[in-house]
């Protein structure tokens, strides 16, 4: 089996009219005493861990496939251009993008500060030269998709049957389109410091496919690492009760380190709330059970960390880029039409 991937990965530019797809769900893999096993039953059996390492190599081979469009269409046109690629690239992408500047560090390093844990200046210079590279790499990745918008290419890589796991999201605050062809389920921790770095993701998203994406949230508190997850969890919910979860969702991740419950009561009158109910709500205990009971669907898709998502049931983990979640989105919106 090794072999079989190792020569669907690397052979593709060898022979690519090869399909590196599973077979038919209806094909014959084994019999045992004359007893058929086929492959929608080892689907069945064992669907979440093949369908992700049959969506890895897919997407390694669109990857691949991109990388080898992109090099042709470049080609191309520096040869019409009269010039090298590397000039051709040294002209529309390294020439037209600036340095960053002082602000753009500073508000990097402030954005980052929790987990950078080291003083500006000792990185300074690192950061610089990170967010030159990602500058580079946007403008890089924009002429691409000019120079893509002026040729026509067709794929016809198809995406692998993908396992789609059942999330229960009845009743769970969502933002976005209620009826959107494409929901995303979020398992989040609001002490996580990567749930926050995520956080301007699911905004440009929204904002990207208004309309067509809902984001619901779901709590995964991890109480061994995270103690006060749990409290600004049932505390979020409290705040929901007077239509102010997303507020309060918010201000909890800009506030990521201070969760105590005087800071949670704080954050209730700073974002409007009527601040006896939401202590009374929260006294009470009123929402210990819904944040278990997130805590227990968790359990059950066998989350052991934050952030997972899923993508109408397709499993993503950790502080992905948007363009990460664009991808599936977009294979979404086009199967749903």
């Amino acid at each position: 089996m090794l072999g079989i991937i190792f020569y669907c990965v690397f052979g593709l530019m060898l022979l690519p009219s090869w399909g590196c797809r599973p077979a038919s769900n209806s094909e014959k893999i084994a019999e045992v005493d004359g007893a058929v096993i086929t492959r929608t039953e080892l689907d069945r059996s064992a669907g979440k861990t093949l369908s992700g390492a049959r969506e890895q190599l897919y997407r390694l081979e669109r990857q691949k496939l991109d990388e080898y469009v992109g090099a042709m269409l470049l080609t191309r046109e520096a040869k019409s251009r009269g010039v090298s690629t590397s000039t051709l690239l040294e002209q529309e992408v390294n020439a037209k993008i600036p340095p960053a500047t002082q602000e753009e560090i500073a508000e990097f390093y402030n954005r980052n500060q929790e987990r950078l844990r080291v003083d500006l200046d000792k990185i300074h210079g690192q950061i610089r030269d990170y967010l030159h590279d990602q500058k580079i790499e946007a403008r890089k990745k924009e002429f691409f998709q000019t120079l893509r918008s002026k040729a026509k290419v067709t794929s016809f890589l198809k995406p692998p049957t993908v396992y789609r796991a059942d999330v229960a999201v009845n009743g769970a605050p969502f933002r976005g389109a209620e009826r959107a062809s494409v929901t995303i389920v979020k398992f989040e921790d609001f002490q996580c410091p990567y749930c926050k770095t995520v956080q301007p993701t699911f905004q440009e998203l929204l904002k990207r496919y208004d309309g067509k994406v809902r984001l619901v949230h779901k709590d995964l508190p991890l109480e061994a690492i995270h103690p006060q997850a749990r409290q600004a969890a049932e505390a979020a919910r409290c705040a929901g009760e007077q239509d102010k979860f997303w507020d309060f969702h918010d201000v909890l991740y800009a506030n990521s380190t201070k969760l105590g419950l005087e800071d949670l009561k704080g954050y209730a009158g700073q974002i409007g709330l009527n601040v006896e109910s939401f202590r009374a709500c929260y006294n009470n205990g009123k929402y210990r059970a819904a944040v278990q009971k997130d805590l227990n669907d968790g359990a059950q898709l066998g989350l052991t960390g934050t952030p997972t998502f899923f993508i109408n049931g397709r499993e993503m983990s950790g502080a992905q880029p948007v363009e990460a979640f664009a991808a599936i989105i977009d294979e979404e919106l086009e199967r749903a039409k």
